[in-house]
């Protein structure tokens, strides 16, 4: 499974031990999706400037927020898809803003980015929370994830 991990932030050291756990948590997603093991998912570590841009340009709020995902299976299947690697999307997190969330519900940094990991990863594989009933679908699998890697609060 490509995970391909960038770093295009500075506030936040972004050590091996971070990536191996952002790859574990997309592949334990994918994996309890069904999906492929050979899915490719892009996820990018930024600061709270370049999220909030993404977020005013494609989202039109302009204010940081935690994670963003932009799945490019959306919408009608191309033809030729069938045939295509199986790109899923990207994910971008802000670390500063899981910086400070860590502190704000009382748990560790891994803890945070392993959770919007997932949480992003759910957004690129279709799940959403525009109502009150998948809210509570997609954080009930968010926590399955974690707690299947004893990832703990």
């Amino acid at each position: 499974m490509p995970v391909l991990v960038s770093n295009l932030q500075e506030e936040i050291a972004v050590d091996d031990n971070l990536v191996k756990l952002v790859e574990t948590v997309i592949l334990e997603t994918l994996q309890s999706e069904g999906y492929s093991p050979e899915a490719e998912v892009g996820l990018i570590f930024v600061d709270d400037n370049y999220i909030r841009s993404l977020n005013a340009e494609y989202r039109g709020i302009d204010k940081a927020t935690d994670v963003l995902s932009f799945a490019l299976n959306e919408g009608e299947d191309m033809p030729e898809a069938e045939e295509a690697e199986d790109l899923l999307g990207d994910i971008v997190i802000s670390l500063p803003t899981a910086q400070r969330q860590a502190e704000e519900y009382g748990h560790t940094f891994e803890r945070e980015v392993a959770y919007l990991t997932a949480h992003g990863s759910l957004h690129l594989l279709g799940y959403d929370h525009q109502t009150e009933e998948d809210r509570q679908v997609m954080r009930e699998k968010e926590e399955a994830i974690l707690s299947r890697l004893n990832i703990r609060r």
